[in-house]
């Protein structure tokens, strides 16, 4: 699968993309890699994306997930 959106990650081991031409915050460790079709993931600040026909969408706010240390 080939995506639609540009993706990068910085030296913090963080993912960006551009999603509508804006710089938006991916998440770090819940980013599935590789990202394939339908996969979906909510980042540590409750930003909810999905992959459809081959793009990454922001799907809104959600409350972010639990972490358990």
């Amino acid at each position: 699968m080939t995506l639609k959106n540009k993706i990068w990650m910085t030296g913090s081991l963080e993912w960006f993309a551009y999603i509508n031409g804006e710089e938006v915050y991916l998440g770090s460790r819940e980013v599935p890699i590789p990202l394939e079709e339908g996969d979906r993931w909510t980042n540590a600040i409750g930003d909810a994306f999905q992959v459809v026909d081959g793009e990454i969408r922001r799907l809104g706010r959600e409350e972010p997930p639990k972490k358990f240390w």
